[in-house]
């Protein structure tokens, strides 16, 4: 998992629009350049100019990160079709970060929609999302009984800190201590993911995929399984 992957995308805000490459390691590195300004972050929602904040009349910043725009970017995402094998899927995302609310708040509105394409069809839905968990999770759910996403947020061996997460990322891999995360069944305790949490191999993004990747029962860890069940 060390190979950079290069996704296609496009910047968009008040000044116009343009396309862009984003660069990530699968992670906690993303980066991209926009109007010659090198930008990198750990996350699509905390880009940050690699030479100071450029002027202002060039974006807009708020605690160092970018915001009143409009990101967009494909990755791949293999879907497993019963019966007949892995597909080839391209997710298509989409990230509108509004103005900054205030010091010490986030962007008035942040929202990301995502829509899957595979086998000539498109799967998702027009409603937005906090975070990558929760779009991912309502994605699953959209497609065919039998079409199961693979990614590490689907994957057996990862989980996420009962702390909190930020939009993306900060999904923990626990690939090389299987049998000490398959005893994990709740937060405290001796069989708690606080317990575990420092045996994880890394933190990887909910979109990321390795060779060890295995499908989430459904009673699986501190979060359970992939795609949630919904409370109502």
């Amino acid at each position: 998992m060390t190979a950079l992957q290069r996704r296609p995308g496009r910047y968009t805000d008040r000044h116009g629009s343009q396309e862009v490459v984003f660069e990530t390691d699968g992670r906690d590195a993303i980066r991209t350049t926009i109007r010659g300004v090198r930008f990198e972050g750990d996350s699509m929602d905390d880009l940050g100019a690699l030479g100071g904040e450029p002027p202002e009349e060039m974006f807009t910043f708020s605690d160092g990160a970018l915001w009143s725009c409009l990101l967009e970017w494909t990755a791949p995402m293999p879907v497993e079709v019963e019966g007949t094998g892995v597909r080839a899927g391209v997710l298509h995302c989409s990230l509108r970060l509004g103005d900054p609310a205030g010091e010490g708040h986030g962007p008035d509105t942040q929202s990301l929609t995502t829509t899957l394409r595979f086998d000539g069809r498109e799967y998702g839905d027009a409603a937005g999302h906090d975070s990558f968990e929760d779009a991912l999770h309502h994605l699953q759910r959209s497609l065919p009984r039998d079409a199961r996403l693979r990614a590490c947020v689907a994957c057996a061996w990862s989980d996420y800190n009962p702390v909190g997460t930020g939009f993306m990322a900060g999904l923990a891999c626990f690939r090389d201590v299987k049998d000490l995360y398959r005893r994990v069944d709740g937060k405290h305790g001796p069989t708690g993911i606080f317990e575990v949490w420092p045996a994880q191999t890394e933190l990887v993004q909910e979109t990321w995929l390795c060779d060890q990747f295995e499908y989430r029962t459904s009673h699986h860890g501190y979060r359970g399984p992939f795609p949630f069940r919904p409370w109502w």
